[in-house]
């Protein structure tokens, strides 16, 4: 993950929260310190951790943050995750953005673990899609890696994908290659994407590097697979669920991308409890 990236937008995400600061804890905190631990509420992966010490650092430099969990570790319900300690007032301001930002993540590591766990089939690389939360892409990719996952590019910059529409407008497979190619550098991949066995050997002919078997079923898939020809990288993506991903196990493509990895997850349920140094312990629902 990009450090001056995460700080970049951590400090977009406080200013949309906070403003001009938060008039809660500033009204009732006045030099008070406390400690806090944030707490896995469900059982999953963890993804997150640099967020916590980023995200209190920007928010007060004298907050103390010790991680009790790696990104990738496996986190129980009732297991502390980070111990938190400094000026009250910081300890909540941050609180939410910071929640909000690592329940979205280690659902995103949760669902990718459970994806590779059900495929269970280390031939084919689970990878994400551009199917992301605008803004958040860089973190979430992020995620589907602590979950065991693999990226696919990043943006419209950083690989040519030759989709359906693409192909319609310029009037043919070969016709869209040659000119992605003149354009493209040596060091672009171009992908295609193809639906029938006629598309698939025009892709082939046309010299592309990588072919995506579009909203095939398994055996389509497998077939496919055989009659590509081993230089070319495949991939198969579209339509294919959690509930039906062992369906593709042995099929021989070398990738299968996901868009539920980031478009469908459920957040894992963490939250924060603070203790009060001249209290008790506090279950802060804000």
């Amino acid at each position: 993950m990009d450090r001056l990236q995460l700080k970049k937008m951590l400090k977009y995400f406080f200013q949309e929260d906070i403003g001009t600061g938060d008039l809660t804890s500033q009204a009732i905190f006045s030099g008070h310190s406390c400690e806090a631990f944030i707490i896995a509420k469900s059982n999953g992966i963890f993804a997150g951790g640099s967020i916590i010490k980023e995200g209190y650092a920007l928010i007060d430099k004298e907050v103390r943050t010790v991680l009790k969990k790696e990104d990738g570790d496996t986190v129980r319900k009732g297991d502390a995750i980070a111990a938190l300690s400094g000026p009250a007032a910081a300890l909540l301001t941050g609180e939410r953005v910071i929640l909000n930002l690592i329940q979205r993540l280690s659902g995103i590591a949760t669902m990718t673990k459970q994806a590779v766990d059900r495929l269970d089939d280390p031939s084919i690389k689970l990878c994400d899609t551009r199917k992301t939360t605008p803004g958040l892409r860089m973190l979430e990719k992020y995620a589907v890696r602590v979950g065991g996952g693999y990226n696919h590019r990043f943006g419209l910059y950083d690989g040519m994908m030759i989709k359906d529409n693409h192909i319609a407008a310029c009037g043919s497979i070969q016709k869209a290659c040659e000119r992605a190619r003149r354009a493209a550098g040596h060091m672009v991949n171009i992908e295609v994407e193809i639906e029938s066995e006629e598309q698939l050997r025009e892709a082939i002919l046309a010299g592309a590097d990588v072919i995506m078997f579009d909203n095939c079923p398994p055996d389509t898939v497998r077939h496919f697979a055989e009659i590509t020809p081993h230089h070319i990288k495949t991939e198969a993506s579209g339509g294919i669920s959690l509930e039906i991903l062992p369906s593709y196990k042995g099929t021989g493509v070398q990738f299968i991308s996901l868009g539920c990895l980031t478009h469908s997850v459920q957040s894992l349920d963490i939250s924060m409890d603070v203790q009060i140094k001249n209290g008790g312990i506090h279950h802060v629902n804000s």
